[in-house]
């Protein structure tokens, strides 16, 4: 046995589990067909957990409060058209073995150690510090309603503690980072608010707040109400997949094991198979996922169009949870509101399950890539991960206690992801060019369907950095 093969033994001995090896040990043959697949899915529900949490329930809640139904096309081509690119960038990481911010950083010119796509993302994850405060707020807001300590609900005292509660118990329910855990929550979670929110919006015309088809035929005509436009970007860019979601989409798919099962590339017939076949299962997943958060945006989109637009409410400041619960007890009753808080708690509960690992995993990433530690050092890598776990909470905690504005916060960081989404574009272009096996590009209309969404991402990001320099 020559050394070489004697080291690549030790190695895949010394870590036989780690999905970011890949190894002939980790080679699984895929699953054909939907019922064979099912018990291989999982990064999607992860990632609609993610989804269906801040964008649903404050950005676009809040944006069919203001305009009603007229913006109900931009509801559904928001979470259509990322898609293709998400699914661009899986493929690539599935047939390499490698994260997004590692591909990110093939795309020059670069900054020091960082590609330009890298130094943009670190700044897109400092707007995202507001976001996810904002779902931090909002959730803490919620179980202050719920059970208030010290006083006023909304009062300083029991807000602090309960974002508190809410960061440290992030933090607890979250530091083992163990994947199977993080998917069967996200799962639990979706499922429990999704089908209930879809449910009550479904059941709407059976209440006083009834809309009509006609309703749904103008919200469908293409146009955007005039002052709609800035709420509309930053809705484009934080509902359906924003750019971290499709940045860590590739984290989960790879550990979920489709890459390891893959294997390395040696070129042959057998490991083509494979990787199509995993792509295949991929394809099912972010299928799926695609199915679950849309439904749950167009009935978040019509409970704001249909029952606040109506009377005039827009969540706004501190005061977003009485405003959005007005959803239910004006078509349930009263007893609904407390439905509401509990279900407010677990839609933005589930963003916080999915956001602290995936954030965790992309920061650590990039310190990988400035050379702080090596990626595939299974037991740094999982230390790194555990010290963000812990801090990520903290820091998105103190953001909401000093801005307290979960709207406001949430929108900075989705016209944030609107800009960097154009990033995103760039770097999966180029590594489908460079990286990616052409014996596995997707078929010619899902390649159209690229081309289509890259243009619509690209000219979305102009637009949105044109309007952050108050250009247009």
């Amino acid at each position: 046995m020559s050394a070489q093969a004697q080291a690549d033994l030790h190695r895949e001995a010394a870590q036989p589990d780690d999905p970011y090896t890949l190894t002939q040990s980790g080679i699984l043959e895929p699953p054909v067909g939907w019922a064979h697949s099912l018990k291989h899915l999982g990064p999607g529900l992860i990632l609609s957990a993610s989804i269906v949490g801040s964008g649903e329930l404050i950005v676009t809640t809040t944006l069919g409060a203001t305009v009603g139904f007229a913006l109900l096309w931009m509801v559904i081509f928001s979470t259509f058209v990322k898609v293709a690119v998400q699914i661009e960038l899986a493929r690539w990481c599935i047939s390499t073995g490698q994260p997004a911010l590692t591909g990110y950083n093939k795309v020059g010119p670069h900054i020091g150690r960082l590609s330009w796509i890298n130094v943009l993302w670190a700044l897109m994850a400092l707007s995202k510090v507001l976001q996810m405060g904002g779902v931090v707020g909002g959730t803490a807001l919620a179980l202050s309603i719920l059970l208030p300590l010290g006083g006023d609900p909304l009062g300083g005292i029991s807000l602090t503690i309960w974002t508190a509660v809410v960061s440290l118990g992030s933090i607890a329910l979250l530091y083992s980072n163990s994947y199977g855990r993080i998917e069967r929550g996200a799962g639990i979670l979706v499922v429990l608010f999704s089908f209930i929110t879809i449910g009550i919006a479904l059941g709407l015309p059976f209440t006083p707040y009834a809309y009509s088809m006609e309703d749904i035929a103008s919200g469908l005509s293409l146009a955007i109400p005039a002052g709609a436009i800035g709420a509309a970007v930053a809705m484009f860019g934080i509902t359906g997949v924003g750019a971290d979601e499709l940045t860590f989409y590739t984290y989960w798919c790879i550990e979920k094991g489709y890459a390891r099962h893959v294997g390395p590339n040696d070129g042959s017939e057998a490991w083509r198979r494979r990787a199509k076949g995993w792509i295949s299962v991929m394809y099912k997943d972010a299928f799926l996922s695609w199915l679950i958060y849309t439904f749950g945006t167009i009935a978040f989109f019509i409970m704001g169009a249909a029952v606040l637009n109506p009377q005039g409410i827009v969540p706004q400041g501190n005061e977003m949870i009485t405003a959005l619960s007005r959803m239910y007890t004006d078509t349930l009753g009263e007893w609904a509101g407390l439905l509401f808080l509990v279900g407010a708690v677990v839609v933005l509960g589930s963003t916080l399950w999915a956001a602290v690992p995936s954030w965790s995993r992309m920061y650590v990433n990039l310190l990988a890539e400035l050379g702080v530690l090596r990626w595939q050092d299974t037991a740094a890598r999982l230390r790194w991960i555990r010290i963000f776990t812990v801090a990520l909470p903290l820091i998105w905690g103190t953001a909401y206690l000093f801005m307290r504005s979960p709207v406001l916060m949430v929108q900075i960081g989705g016209v944030a992801t609107g800009i960097f989404l154009l990033a995103v574009v760039v770097a999966v272009w180029h590594l489908r060019r460079t990286e990616t096996d052409p014996r596995l590009y997707g078929s010619g209309a899902f390649n159209a369907l690229l081309v289509v969404s890259s243009i619509a991402i690209v000219l979305l990001g102009v637009y949105t950095g044109l309007s952050a320099l108050k250009l247009v």
